[in-house]
């Protein structure tokens, strides 16, 4: 291996060097016994991504409006709390919230089933960090999803 592959493989990550030695990742979900496409697979960072900015921009536009009368700086922490509010009442009961719904996304539990209060409660307060959500595991799932035995698909 000359210096340009090394860098070349410093560059593109471990993964990228493993996939090039032969090592086979799958696809995600593969382990979790999931569709690769289509209903049931694993949702893709973008449109996760998109049902929380949906769900935070509802939230604030609530909490501006009308909880705090226009107040700017009171908002943000009441659209923090109507955030994890919305999201332990809509996952707990329906499995998605408004965002995700709009983006064909759901919550589930790694075994199919829906998530308890419990997981839920978890799940939203690890996400309340947002710390969590940005690290994620081969399958796609963030911290909080994995800690809570869950994953988000598509319907």
């Amino acid at each position: 291996m000359d210096n340009r592959q090394a860098i070349g493989s410093w560059l593109s990550g471990p993964k990228a060097a493993a996939e090039e030695m032969g090592v086979d990742f799958g696809y995600p979900g593969q382990r979790l016994g999931l569709p690769q496409h289509g209903p049931g697979s694993v949702a893709r960072f973008g449109r996760r991504i998109g049902a929380v900015a949906i769900d935070w921009i509802g939230c604030q536009l609530i909490a501006y409006g009308l909880i705090t009368g226009g107040n700017v700086g009171a908002a943000g922490n009441w659209t923090l709390a109507l955030f994890l509010a919305l999201t332990v009442l809509t996952v707990g009961t329906v499995g998605f919230t408004p965002g995700k719904r709009a983006l064909g996304l759901r919550v589930v539990s790694e075994d199919g089933g829906r998530l308890g209060i419990g997981r839920v409660v978890v799940r939203t307060l690890l996400l309340a960090l947002f710390i969590p959500a940005l690290i994620w595991d081969r399958d796609g799932r963030g911290l909080h999803d994995r800690l809570a035995r869950a994953v988000q698909v598509r319907i």
